[in-house]
């Protein structure tokens, strides 16, 4: 088989997943029109922004279709009997025998791939379940050597030729360290995952295993010298907020609602200095669209130990872009009251005020909104006056790495009160995140930035492996 494939020209598109949260592709099963990747606005409203361009996946399906070269086409399903609720089924193959390029419904160029099943193959069924481990809507192959083509065809075999029907954890037993360490005080478990090192230990009580002292919480807890503002003033609104020309929440948020639903999933339509959502004192009751940063964990995720970067978090399910994913959960801090201490690699900043301004280098949101007046003005030289220590209290959010190239952003919120200087920390997902990849967001580290018991700067190497990665985190 050594030389059989010198000759062809890569990427070559290996399988495809169909994920169904695509609304372009048309799937009978026997054929299907694929649309192609790029050009959406990820931060924005998700709608096409700019013509896809014949590069990445696209460029490996019309590679594929000219050297006739088979795609093996992967399903996916809800599956309400399985953890985590989602399968994919391996559902033969199929040759791209044309494509082309059209107008997408925003007027840009999409490209677009018509697959067709070979004949002879047993009849394409949900019923043959395989577990996911790791998918991407396009599996290409990128270089041009038979050692690497070869691999690449395996991988795909490898990956969706195992039937299981099975109904436990998504990884092998003997890889689980915890089936969920949250301990049900969020509405999904998440499990805890060591494939890496013997790294692992009795769950009771403190996870020891993370050899830290660290008790999960789903709610952010407040040091004793900390003062929570009065909740303020909500709005008039019954049942839903829907007309925001008569909705004060809406009017802070610049006469418009902040959030906008699409196919079922309540997403942020843009990144803001600041969202205002509803709180305690709105006539709205709980599932009021503009609460949506407030209905806990969606989505299944799930802690894992990585080779360089310690423990990560990664995504079980595809999580739409704009979706609230985790809000930072610690114990809220005065910022002066942790300065002295060494080990701060799981402090947050409350920066609303300072990034808003462009303090130190932060970079603002995209949109004014309204500031609101408090007794307690900040003068916009200070530092953030308070923090979110998560060491030894937090939730999952204290488990997600640091990336060059994130696909999660920050974001303020405020509900019950209108403090920017107690704002809460929600991490939203920045693209659309497909199954099994890590989740990360920039920890915005100011270079030399961090220094020790010492009075000397520290430094940390950043490990994200990102191509446009800085090599120090700080």
């Amino acid at each position: 088989m050594q030389g059989e494939y010198n000759n062809y020209t890569f990427p070559l598109a290996v399988a495809v997943v169909l994920s169904g949260n695509y609304e372009d592709n048309e799937d009978d099963m026997e054929e299907v029109v694929y649309s192609g990747e790029g050009g959406n606005d990820i931060l924005g409203t998700k709608q096409q922004i700019r013509d896809q361009v014949m590069e990445r996946g696209n460029l490996a399906l019309k590679n594929s279709m000219e050297q006739l070269v088979p795609v093996r086409v992967i399903r996916g399903h809800k599956f309400r009997d399985t953890y985590p609720r989602k399968v994919y089924t391996y559902d033969g193959l199929y040759m791209i025998n044309e494509y082309w390029e059209e107008k997408g419904i925003s007027g840009f160029i999409v490209f677009k791939y018509k697959l067709d099943r070979f004949g002879g193959q047993p009849k394409a069924s949900s019923k043959v379940v395989s577990r996911f481990h790791f998918v991407l809507p396009v599996l290409c192959i990128c270089h041009n050597t038979s050692s690497n083509f070869m691999n690449g065809y395996l991988l795909a075999l490898v990956l969706f030729s195992k039937k299981k029907s099975s109904s436990r954890a998504p990884s092998a037993k003997d890889e689980l360290v915890c089936k969920d360490i949250a301990k049900g005080q969020e509405k999904l478990r998440i499990p805890v995952i060591n494939e890496v090192d013997n790294h692992r230990g009795a769950l009771e009580g403190k996870f020891s295993y993370l050899m830290i002292w660290f008790t999960y919480s789903n709610s952010l807890k407040v040091a004793d010298n900390v003062i929570l503002p009065p909740n303020a003033a909500g709005c008039n609104c019954k049942g839903k907020c829907t007309n925001p020309m008569s909705c004060s929440c809406a009017e802070r948020n610049g006469s418009s609602f902040p959030y906008v639903l699409e196919k079922g999933n309540r997403l942020l339509f843009e990144p803001k200095d600041v969202v205002y959502e509803c709180g305690p004192n709105c006539g709205c009751g709980p599932n009021c669209l503009n609460r949506t940063s407030q209905q806990g964990i969606k989505y299944h995720l799930e802690v894992f130990r990585t080779k360089e970067k310690g423990w990560g978090v990664r995504t079980l399910d595809f999580i739409p872009s704009g979706s609230p994913v985790c809000e930072y959960i610690g114990e809220l801090k005065r910022t002066k009251d942790i300065n002295n201490v060494f080990d701060n690699d799981y402090i947050f900043e409350i920066d609303c005020w300072q990034t808003m301004h462009g303090i130190g280098g932060r970079e603002r949101r995209l949109k004014d909104v309204q500031i609101p007046v408090h007794n307690n003005v900040v003068n916009i030289d200070d530092m953030p006056k308070y923090c979110i220590d998560a060491r030894k209290t937090g939730s999952v959010s204290r488990f997600v790495n640091h990336s060059c190239e994130p696909n999660l952003f920050v974001q303020c919120v405020l509900s019950s009160h209108h403090d920017l200087e107690l704002a809460q920390v929600v991490l939203f997902a920045a693209e659309n995140i497909t199954p099994s990849q890590e989740l990360t967001y920039d920890y915005g580290y100011i270079l030399d930035g961090v220094v020790g018991p010492d009075g000397n700067i520290k430094e940390l190497a950043c490990r994200c492996g990102a191509a446009s990665c800085g090599k120090r985190l700080y």
